[in-house]
């Protein structure tokens, strides 16, 4: 009776700390802090397999919202799909590389160097949902301009945002401990 009783409390505490921590991440994870859109130096758009925030990153340079478009290369140079991004030509520049180291940081410190070449004073920062808080405290160590953060679609599902949290999560906590750009 009594270890019976105990694990009713050990699964109701856990309940409560899943619970918690779910409610906790909505504002984090699920609805993060994005910008209005506004014309900017560059428009920069983050690296992963979800492509819709590339063609997202293409429509708003179509739209005139900035003259240069960056693209991390994050799926590597032998991605053909990322080849409808990086090897055609367009009316405005576009720059693609591969980040170095392959993490967001990696991202970051290259949105540096095109800063300190190009002058960049404002940035819209294009990435998928769950990552947008992340991306705004990473990408705003490196640079110190003006950040417009934009999210593109995330999938959805359970297992989908369970994973985002404690992949967005380990990474916060990484980025916390990684001092400087």
């Amino acid at each position: 009776m009594r270890a019976l009783r105990r694990a009713a409390v050990i699964l109701a505490a856990l309940t409560v700390l899943i619970a918690s921590l779910a409610i906790a991440g909505l504002p984090v994870f699920v609805h993060p802090q994005t910008d209005p859109l506004r014309p900017a130096d560059a428009i920069v758009v983050l690296g992963g397999t979800a492509y819709a925030r590339f063609d997202i990153g293409l429509d708003l340079a179509e739209r005139g919202y900035a003259p240069e478009l960056l693209i991390s290369r994050s799926t590597g140079a032998d991605d053909p799909v990322m080849d409808k991004y990086c090897a055609r030509p367009y009316p405005f520049h576009v720059d693609c590389f591969i980040p170095d180291p392959w993490t967001t940081q990696g991202e970051a410190q290259e949105i540096a160097r095109q800063t300190a070449l190009h002058g960049w004073r404002h940035i819209i920062v294009i990435t998928n949902t769950p990552h947008v808080s992340r991306a705004r405290y990473i990408v705003g160590k490196c640079f110190h301009g003006q950040i417009t953060m934009v999210a593109s679609p995330a999938d959805t599902g359970l297992r989908y945002w369970a994973w985002m949290y404690i992949r967005q999560s380990a990474g916060y906590a990484r980025a916390f401990l990684s001092p400087g750009c």
